[in-house]
């Protein structure tokens, strides 16, 4: 092994065991004494340059009680936002052998204690100076599409300390807010009922919840979480919340596959290779779920990606819908509440039908091989169609008017004779255009035709 690198690998080592003993040391050797309440210990951000933060409710009566590695009395010195730079001698110690007492302790400020080689460095947040409670929480009378809002009077700012260096931290209170509210689950394809806690790290004068909330409820707010800590419970409750905020997700249903909005639009143009669209008629059924709030329901239709100009206004949760016109179709859904303050927009459908084409075949053989045994046409996009199979007497053998249909070659239940045979369509397209053919069909001999009895004679 390369020495520098082993060189390198053990002080690594040696930097993580001190530091493992520091963070150890600390809990070990810094107590508190002669409060009721549990002094609270947070651990801040290395590079704030404290081992620890304390917070104590009160610090009336409350002693620092260190714990040296040896009898020589420590140095300890106190400093305030500025940083350590500006650190004071503390005075009032009181040392006994190995054990250093401060009875008469500041608040909101930072302490160093040099102890031979080790420094440490902590802060002492005094909770009394900034307590948590709740005067006034209730529904605020302005209400956003966007947000909820609930009005907040009482303390909840955030409690601040300073690191070695002077720069200004919050410390979070993660005051709960408890509510219900309605969320989409795209398994089971509807809103649910979902319960929800929120952690806020302060209250100015109001809070916002983004995503608003969707359905009736109540709110409760406790905390902060040094007081649920110390068993102290400060809870306020609001109760019978309407909604005002709305929320829609719609579903389209096409020839039995069942699609969310955004890929079912991508698998209609995948469908085809050219990405000219897919064939007409498209039968489709479409269907919007609502938050409690929307009371007004609204799928439009549209040839404009913008719907600057709209081609239907179906006011229902629920339709069917066939296309048919050649182009792109756009289709969306609206859902607003009582006043129509708030609306909110379904996902974009995009349906393209391609032009019509129209391929007939002029020869198969039916003798139930597997191959060319049907007669069938090659079409995209016909909305009208019939057709007529005849004879060269001019009998009627067969008609259909589904194009995905065919003609197997058999007449009262028996396959026809080879030879030429005529046909007879009629069609329209989504384009418009209609089509009037008619033609020849050959049927081709097969070596088995004479031996097998579903052959006519």
């Amino acid at each position: 092994m390369n020495l520098a690198y082993s060189i390198q690998c053990k002080r690594r080592l040696i930097l993580i065991v001190l530091t493992l003993l520091q963070y150890v040391s600390i809990d070990a050797t810094i107590r508190f004494n002669g409060n009721e309440y549990e002094v609270i210990q947070i651990s801040p951000d290395r590079n704030t340059g404290l081992d620890a933060l304390y917070v104590i409710n009160g610090i009336d009566n409350t002693s620092i009680i260190y714990e040296s590695d040896a009898p020589t009395a420590p140095q300890w010195s106190m400093f305030d936002n500025r940083g350590g730079a500006f650190a004071q001698p503390v005075e009032g110690l009181i040392h006994d052998g190995y054990t250093t007492t401060l009875n008469h302790i500041k608040g909101n400020c930072g302490y160093i204690i040099k102890d031979g080689n080790k420094n440490i460095y902590f802060w002492i947040i005094d909770y009394e100076y900034s307590p948590f409670n709740i005067s006034i929480f209730n529904i605020s009378s302005i209400q956003d599409c966007n947000y909820t809002i609930l009005d907040f009077e009482g303390n909840a700012s955030p409690i601040h300390y300073y690191t070695i260096n002077g720069q200004r931290k919050d410390l979070s209170r993660d005051i709960s807010l408890s509510f219900m509210t309605l969320d989409w689950n795209d398994e089971t394809t509807q809103y649910e009922h979902i319960s929800k806690t929120i952690s806020l790290p302060s209250i100015s004068e109001s809070i916002k919840i983004t995503p608003p909330v969707y359905c009736d409820t109540s709110f409760e707010i406790s905390g902060d979480t040094f007081l649920k800590k110390w068993g102290i419970n400060v809870t306020k409750t609001i109760d019978d919340f309407t909604p005002n905020a709305t929320s829609v997700s719609t579903v389209m249903n096409i020839d039995n596959m069942h699609k969310n909005s955004g890929e079912l639009s991508n698998i209609i143009n995948q469908d085809n290779e050219d990405m000219n669209g897919i064939s007409a008629p498209v039968r489709a059924s479409f269907s919007a779920y609502c938050t409690d709030a929307v009371v007004h329901h609204e799928w439009q239709i549209s040839e404009d990606e913008d719907f600057s100009n709209i081609s239907y206004h179906i006011y229902e949760q629920d339709f069917d819908f066939e296309f048919e016109k050649e182009g792109t179709t756009y289709v969306r859904f609206v859902g607003s509440n009582d006043d129509g303050s708030c609306q909110a927009y379904g996902e974009k459908y995009v349906i393209k039908i391609g032009d019509t084409k129209l391929k007939i075949p002029n020869v198969f053989s039916p003798d139930d091989d597997g191959i060319n045994d049907i007669w069938k046409i090659s079409y995209t996009s016909l909305v009208e169609f019939k057709c007529w199979i005849f004879d060269r007497q001019g009998h009627e053998l067969f008609s259909f008017e589904n194009p995905n249909l065919g003609w197997d070659g058999r007449f009262n239940g028996k396959i026809v004779k080879p030879g030429v045979y005529y046909y007879v369509i009629q069609a329209k397209g989504a384009d418009g255009k209609k089509y009037n053919r008619s033609g020849d069909i050959n049927i081709l001999r097969h070596k088995k035709f004479n031996n097998n009895p579903d052959y006519s004679e």
